[in-house]
C-alpha cells in the first residue's frame, strides 16, 4: 500500500517538475519577446522624434517660402 502511495507521489512530483520546466522555458521565451518588443518601441520612438523634427523643419521652410511668395506678389501688385 505505501509503495503505491510513493509511486503516486513520485508521479506528482515528476509532473510538477515537468510543469515548472515548461513554465521556465515559456518565461525565457517571453523575456526574449519582451526584449525584442522593447527594442522595437525604442526604435519607433526614435523614428517618431526624427519625423517630428523633419516635419517642423519642413513647416518652417514652407512659411519662409510663403513669406517670399507674398512679398513677390506684393511687389507685382505695386508694379
Amino acid at each position: 500500500m505505501s509503495f503505491e502511495v510513493f509511486e503516486k507521489l513520485e508521479a506528482k512530483v515528476q509532473q510538477a517538475i515537468d510543469t515548472i520546466t515548461l513554465l521556465q522555458m515559456e518565461i525565457e521565451e517571453l523575456k526574449e519577446t519582451n526584449t525584442n518588443l522593447s527594442q522595437q518601441v525604442q526604435q519607433s520612438q526614435s523614428n517618431h522624434e526624427e519625423l517630428v523634427r523633419e516635419n517642423n523643419s519642413l513647416k518652417e521652410q514652407q512659411h519662409v517660402w510663403q513669406d517670399r511668395l507674398h512679398a513677390l506678389l506684393g511687389k507685382m501688385e505695386e508694379v
